[in-house]
């Protein structure tokens, strides 16, 4: 990161507090920096304890100046110092979908394994959908020969590169499988002429289309307003009795007369 202002939920975990320190410091001379003071504090505690204390209270000043805090001015000095410490992640409920993505798949599971020793049934769905949204996860159940067979389940998937946690289960083991999940990759698609390049749908401007449709109403009108000429036509639809009329009052011998 080039500033502090570049700090997001994603990338907080993986900025050192050295490094949200030294960014702080640089940012804080810029005179618009205090409005973005409090939103950053909370941004920094999803990875981080963050407080706040008196500096010139001796007592507070030795209680985070002992090495395990990092420390940072407020601009406002009535708010007092910022004091920050990374967060452990020691239990399963300290996971989220933030810092899924920045946990091992050997710390996973072995978190896991602090859960009662309950297996990956005993995990809560919603804990589960966490870890699933970070990680690929399997299980197995078998007997402990059958598990440890050569060219078995588990020789398989650690040779794919799966971490291993065996749960006794009396006689038999649940294996859960856990590996990190590849980074999302973003594609993005080569659209027709009705999408920008970052793929939003162009909205066609109104007056031109009112001028398109104008248009095309008119051609269909001009084109109504043309009579067939061809002389095919007029023979097609020319109808010789239509001419034809007999005169009752006429002696005409009964003969047709035409008009």
């Amino acid at each position: 990161m080039e500033s502090i202002l570049d700090l997001n939920a994603n990338n907080v975990w993986t900025v050192s507090d050295n490094e949200i320190v030294e960014l702080w410091e640089k940012e804080m001379k810029d005179e618009s920096f205090p409005p973005y003071e409090e939103k950053l504090l909370n941004i920094i505690r999803l990875a981080y304890e963050v407080v706040h204390f008196d500096s010139g209270d001796e007592r507070e000043n030795a209680k985070y100046t002992n090495g395990d805090w990092a420390i940072f001015p407020r601009t406002n000095l009535s708010k007092g110092t910022v004091a920050i410490r990374k967060r452990n992640i020691s239990r399963l409920t300290d996971l989220s979908y933030e810092n899924i993505r920045h946990v091992t798949a050997a710390t996973l599971l072995e978190l896991i394994s602090r859960n009662f020793g309950g297996g990956w049934d005993s995990i809560p769905l919603a804990m589960k959908d966490i870890i699933e949204s970070g990680f690929e996860i399997s299980t197995t159940t078998l007997p402990a020969s059958r598990l440890h067979i050569a060219g078995g389940t588990l020789e398989r998937k650690v040779a794919d590169g799966f971490e291993v946690l065996e749960v006794p289960k009396g006689t038999w083991i649940e294996a859960i499988f856990a590996k990190k999940k590849a980074p999302a990759t973003k594609l993005r698609l080569l659209m027709e002429s009705e999408y920008d390049e970052d793929g939003n749908r162009v909205q066609p401007d109104e007056d031109e289309d009112l001028e398109d449709r104008d248009d095309d109403r008119d051609e269909e009108e001009d084109d109504e307003d043309v009579q067939p000429t061809d002389d095919d036509t007029f023979y097609s639809t020319y109808a010789p009795e239509a001419d034809v009329k007999v005169d009752d009052d006429e002696d005409t011998g009964g003969l047709s007369v035409l008009e």
